[in-house]
């Protein structure tokens, strides 16, 4: 089954940090000589080899009509940016951000103050097209050690130690490697979105590679349908819709049932 509701989500939270992680060792590659000392380029990307793939469980969506009549809410203040109805649907009080720096949530400010400045509504209001996305995706995930409270989207389940054994086996980290948002995804041979399709992608971990350009290439515009470069189980390299494949660690936003309805009560990733 397609879990097309996640898509949006993919895209909107993580797609650019995605792409940016990705291109900074070819980024790196282009500082020129004698930099000064201390600065350090971005390690080279691991060789390209065949890998045993592990498997993933994709999250199914919650039965819950009050969670779906909340994402109804949240989509239409989202798409309209509207601020005043959003802060109905957020926590006054206890709003929580777990960054890797710790808890970054300012406890003397309201909640929909906090949410703001966790996803930037403000400026040029990426954090719009976050909580769109999130009014879209009908998987949730308990967060451990906060009784009650619900994050998505919910990641898949796979093997840990065999994921610690890939990327030992590849030489690679976390950062390196991410999973279809959906079975039967179409690997094309080049990021253009009618070049052939070589392969199906499985539901299963893949690497991501960044994508570099041959050295004096000048460059390219970037293509009306963005890719990534992916390696396949076989070694193979090719290309999928960047909006197909969702970062290991996906940020999220944590919801609170409060009587019948919703809340947003906090969020999980970025470290500003």
């Amino acid at each position: 089954m397609r879990l097309s509701t996640r898509s949006a989500l993919a895209l909107a939270v993580s797609a650019a940090a995605l792409l940016a992680a990705t291109a900074l060792p070819a980024a790196a590659q282009q500082r020129p000589q004698g930099q000064q000392q201390g600065q350090q380029q971005a390690p080279a990307p691991a060789p390209i080899k065949p890998y045993t793939p592990v498997a993933i469980t994709l999250a199914t969506p919650i039965n819950d009509p009050s969670f779906d009549a909340f994402r109804k809410q949240l989509g239409e203040a989202a798409r309209k940016k509207d601020k005043a109805a959003l802060a109905k649907l957020v926590v006054a009080q206890g709003f929580f951000w777990e960054a890797e720096s710790g808890d970054k949530a300012d406890k003397k400010k309201s909640g929909i103050d906090n949410l703001s400045t966790a996803i930037g509504l403000a400026g040029e209001g990426f954090g719009w097209d976050t909580l769109n996305g999130a009014s879209e995706d009908p998987t949730l995930e308990p967060l451990s050690g906060k009784q009650g409270i619900m994050c998505g989207p919910a990641s898949p389940k796979f093997d840990n130690k065999a994921f610690d054994e890939l990327m030992k086996a590849t030489g690679t980290d976390g950062g390196d490697w991410g999973f279809p948002l959906s079975a039967g995804v179409d690997v094309r041979s080049g990021p253009a979105a009618n070049a052939p399709v070589s392969e199906k992608l499985g539901l299963h971990l893949v690497r991501v590679l960044p994508d570099e350009p041959a050295a004096g290439a000048k460059p390219a515009q970037p293509p009306t349908t963005p890719s990534l470069k992916i390696v396949l189980p076989s070694g193979k390299v090719g290309h999928v819709p960047i909006e197909a494949i969702s970062p290991i660690g996906l940020e999220q936003i944590c919801y609170v049932k409060d009587g019948a309805s919703w809340k947003i009560t906090g969020f999980i990733g970025g470290d500003q």
